[in-house]
């Protein structure tokens, strides 16, 4: 074996040296090697990695020492060789060879990359590649040297790596980071399938056939903020909801202003057009008065079809209760879809038979994949509210490529006109105008737009319609002393130690090692612990499944005190104590582990304390909000606020801070924020959204409305006056939205921060709106031909890129039978065998014993999806475990059917390899559709 296995290392030792560092190495090998030889290798290193490398295999061939081959392997395995060790183990270098070709590209096109990509925004996207001592040596030499010294070490640690899967994970990164530059010289060589759009996963909150949901439609202020006059010179009154069909308006009735039809002349001229204009001007009239025109002006014989798309339900809403109301009565059918109004649709006939129709995005990228609507050359007018989202993979986007699609792949194609509208086409990540003249011009091809129309010419009716609110930036003190956050961080120091006595190898789980408590980063390190325990693998797998489900368990508590922390540092700590308390009652009713009741005493003792601490444990950024909002409402007691915050949970502390508080219980203050999502109980139903909007809108009990970002888009009062922005800072294009919140004259828009970053962050955004404005200004001065030409350049390499990428292999499934293992404590659950898929994107399991293995508790939230009624939520019956699997419900004439989420389980190879996919369109096996006389009994778990 001796004579051999040097035999392979002299073989291979072209490829080794091009991969080893023995600096890294040499400190776990001296078991084996020599003092003196190690000492020899360390001095070669003054020559350069290869030099000592070679030096490395030469005192490596001269070894006898008995399992030194062996140590060496685990050695490369431990310090993160894993394709090197791999390689060796097998004494199969094929992967490895596989790199050359990248290798060799790379390092043709250096130059261009350490010109173009910036190490401290791709690092992150790489670390799987790279050596967790690579990444450290990366970053320092960026902070020391900059951007260049840092790329260029980067690309070295690249062509070093021995990761046959960094080629594609650095195509993703660059498309991610919109390098573009690189990508065009980097593209031929890439390995990377084109992402698809893939169908939601059927959660707690939403099913995977509802893409929105659906409710009475109501009709926001936004609409009709900067209403027209109408033709008898009457200005346009707000419709309510409720009179919908009795004061129903012709849209013949609308008279536009002069600047709304500047707005919409080049789109009226039958061009491709963004229309860039500020929130509330009125551009969804705009949109209406395009339409019409469109529709009256296709020659005849021809007949029109419109699409109007929006991003979020409310806003699809809205536009389907105006475009309804002002085409009635005109001959023009409007029809609409989000969500559960989907289901037994029969989508392709309903839209081939109407003339206008409005959606959700993904929706009719839906319909394109299934064939219900063949092209989109069906169309003749889309409308795509929100356009600056047409990037990446977003719906819009996904529909843009079957656009370009038909554009460059027909001889003779049919298409429809493209009308984007937006408050901002935003910037990117440019850092000039120069850039931001780019970005706008990658934005304009994707949308295959020929004109971007702004007011130019009637820029003071504008002025006087659309107020532009004050921006202020109102920097707040911290705490000095915070003996609640200290007494947390002591708790989460001992819990991670609790969490090592468990597992010693916590901290090598992941590369992320700067994470102070209370921050997002410390979340980032939570969730990829988890992430990376799902697949943990030890030989005792009764060791393996306890190690896991105590590391979930840890890591799970670590997150509510981080989160506890940041309450804290933007809230009172009452708040957040009461959110730790609420967490530590909710799992004493559910299944009470030996740690869980450990960590709940660790809580229990400090609680004297923490409760004391919270009595005058004051937070000086609630003074000086509370100081804002006394002086607004004593100068103006009509004020009425929008108070935007990050987090669902800061939402709910804030209101009940507000309702304890004398001096502000009068702001009787509304909530907004999103719906229920998977892992999250604080959402609202769309009812609950409505219902506190109208209150808000309607009302003059409620003053201010607190909201998250579900509020950002969409939302629009022109009574509201006051924007308060409390720690929620943004890109450009959040910035310009939020603060268009406010409409009244007068209005002021605050950022309230205690963060100088944050802060700053601010002021760079202001100077990027500068910066946009310009760079838009520049492209309508760029001559049009030339421009229409550097789009289409654009459209072709992008199709080249999707082409290429189409043209690979896809993914191949293993036929092979493996086993599915709760993620949490690895108790074995079913076979892959026993899966099957309910349309399309649903999951069952037809052996009857599955039903032993888990058990179900009453849903919370049962209704109906196409066709299945959740009734039942399913849990592990691992009594130390109690992992939410899934649902359960009715199908077809079939009871306790169990719909499982693949992110709740680990799929065991039959080598007992473990590998875990967050969702099924990942997976490496093959199912079968659901059959119903595999049916023979009932899925049925006794409630617990």
């Amino acid at each position: 074996m001796g004579a051999e296995v040097k035999e392979s290392l002299r073989l291979y030792s072209e490829h080794i040296v091009k991969i080893l560092r023995p600096s890294y190495v040499l400190q776990n090998m001296r078991p084996w090697m020599s003092e003196s030889a190690i000492e020899q290798i360390k001095a070669e290193e003054a020559k350069g990695p290869i030099a000592a490398a070679n030096m490395f295999l030469e005192k490596l061939l001269e070894l006898d020492a008995e399992g030194w081959y062996q140590g060496f392997i685990d050695v490369l395995r431990t310090e993160g060789y894993r394709g090197l060790s791999e390689a060796l183990q097998k004494l199969d270098f094929a992967d490895i060879q596989s790199l050359e070709e990248p290798r060799k590209r790379l390092s043709i096109i250096n130059s261009i990359v350490k010109s173009n990509i910036r190490t401290d925004e791709i690092i992150g996207q790489l670390a799987d590649c790279l050596l967790q001592r690579e990444i450290e040596e990366i970053k320092e030499e960026t902070r020391l040297k900059g951007t260049t010294a840092g790329a260029e070490k980067l690309i070295d640690c690249l062509l070093r790596s021995d990761k046959k899967e960094w080629p594609k994970v650095f195509t993703l990164a660059l498309q991610t980071e919109n390098h573009f530059e690189v990508l065009n010289v980097w593209s031929t060589f890439t390995d990377c399938p084109e992402k698809t759009v893939e169908p939601v996963e059927e959660s707690e909150e939403e099913s995977v056939f509802t893409v929105q949901f659906v409710e009475k439609p109501i009709l926001e202020d936004n609409l009709l903020s900067a209403s027209p006059p109408l033709a008898n010179g009457n200005e346009a009154a707000a419709p309510q909801v409720s009179s919908l069909s009795s004061t129903s308006r012709s849209i013949k009735d609308i008279k536009l202003r002069n600047y709304q039809k500047e707005l919409a002349q080049p789109a009226c001229n039958g061009k491709n057009t963004i229309i860039c204009a500020p929130t509330g001007s009125g551009k969804t009239y705009v949109a209406l008065n395009i339409c019409d025109h469109h529709l009256q002006s296709l020659p005849q014989g021809q007949k029109g079809k419109i699409v109007f798309m929006a991003t979020k339900v409310p806003v699809y809403e809205q536009q389907k209760a105006v475009f309804s109301q002002y085409f009635e009565n005109t001959g023009y059918t409007v029809v609409g879809f989000s969500g559960e109004e989907t289901e037994n649709v029969p989508l392709g006939m309903i839209i081939d038979t109407n003339d206008i129709i409005i959606l959700t995005p993904q929706i009719l990228v839906n319909c394109l994949i299934d064939g219900s609507v063949p092209s989109l050359s069906i169309f003749t007018l889309m409308i795509f509210d929100e356009c600056h989202n047409t990037i990446g993979h977003h719906p819009y986007n996904v529909l843009m490529f079957h656009y370009l699609d038909l554009k460059l792949g027909c001889p003779d194609p049919k298409l429809p006109q493209i009308v984007g509208l937006t408050a901002s086409v935003g910037t990117g990540k440019s850092r000039s105008t120069g850039e931001a003249v780019s970005y706008i011009s990658k934005l304009c091809a994707s949308l295959d737009i020929e004109e971007i129309s702004t007011v130019k010419q009637h820029v003071e009716e504008l002025q006087r319609v659309v107020y532009k609110p004050e921006k202020l930036v109102y920097e707040t003190r911290q705490r000095e002393n915070d003996p609640f956050a200290e007494a947390i961080n002591k708790i989460m120091a001992e819990i991670e130690q609790m969490a090592k006595k468990v597992f010693p190898h916590l901290d090598m789980m992941t590369n992320i090692h700067n994470r102070p408590y209370g921050t997002k980063q410390y979340e980032q390190w939570i969730v990829a612990t988890q992430k990376n325990c799902h697949t943990l693998q030890l030989e005792d797998k009764i060791e393996e499944s306890q190690i896991c489900s105590a590391l979930f368990v840890y890591t799970e508590h670590l997150r509510k005190f981080n989160d506890a922390l940041i309450i804290n540092n933007d809230a009172r700590t009452k708040d957040a104590l009461d959110y730790l308390e609420n967490f530590f009652n909710n799992i004493k009713n559910g299944t009470f582990t030996e740690i869980e009741q450990v960590l709940a005493k660790k809580f229990e003792d400090a609680l004297p304390f923490l409760i004391d601490v919270s009595k005058d444990n004051e937070n000086p950024k609630l003074d000086e909000l509370q100081f804002i909002l006394r002086e607004s409402y004593q100068n103006n007691p009509e004020t009425r606020t929008l108070l935007f915050v990050n987090t669902r949970a800061l939402v709910l502390a804030l209101k009940k801070w507000i309702d304890e508080t004398p001096e502000l219980r009068f702001l009787r203050p509304e909530i907004l924020i999103g719906r229920n999502r998977r892992h999250d109980k604080l959402g609202m139903s769309l009812p609950s959204q409505q219902g506190a909007l109208e209150t808000f809108r309607s009302s003059g009990e409620s003053k201010l409305l607190i909201a998250t970002s579900v509020a950002d888009e969409g939302i629009d009062i022109p009574a509201c006056n006051l924007v308060l922005l409390y720690e929620y800072v943004g890109n450009v294009t959040k910035m310009i939205q939020v603060r268009g919140r406010g409409r009244a004259k007068d209005s002021k828009c605050y950022l309230i921060t205690s963060k100088r970053e944050q802060a700053e962050r601010e002021r760079i955004n202001v100077l990027c709106e500068v910066m946009m404005n310009e760079a838009v200004t520049l492209l309508q001065k760029q001559d049009k031909r030339e421009f229409i030409e550097q789009s289409l350049r654009f459209q072709k390499e992008e199709k080249k890129q999707r082409d290429l990428k189409k043209s690979l292999k896809p993914r191949v499934l293993s036929p092979e039978n493996k086993r599915l293992l709760c993620l949490k404590c690895k108790m074995f659950a079913c076979n892959t065998d026993d899966i099957r898929i309910i349309q399309i994107s649903h999951h069952t399991v037809i052996n009857k014993d599955f039903k032993d293995r888990y058990f179900t508790k009453p849903h919370s939230n049962p209704r109906g999806f196409c066709g299945y009624k959740k009734l039942h939520k399913i849990y592990c019956k691992n009594p130390k475990c109690g992992e939410d699997w899934g649902v359960s419900g009715s199908y077809l004439n079939f009871q306790d059917i169990p719909l499982i989420k693949i992110d709740k389980f680990v799929v065991e190879n039959a080598d007992q390899s473990q590998q875990y996919f967050n969702k099924w369109v990942k997976v490496n096996f093959t199912m079968k559709e659901f059959n119903s006389e595999e049916i023979l009994e009932s899925f049925s778990a006794n409630p617990e």
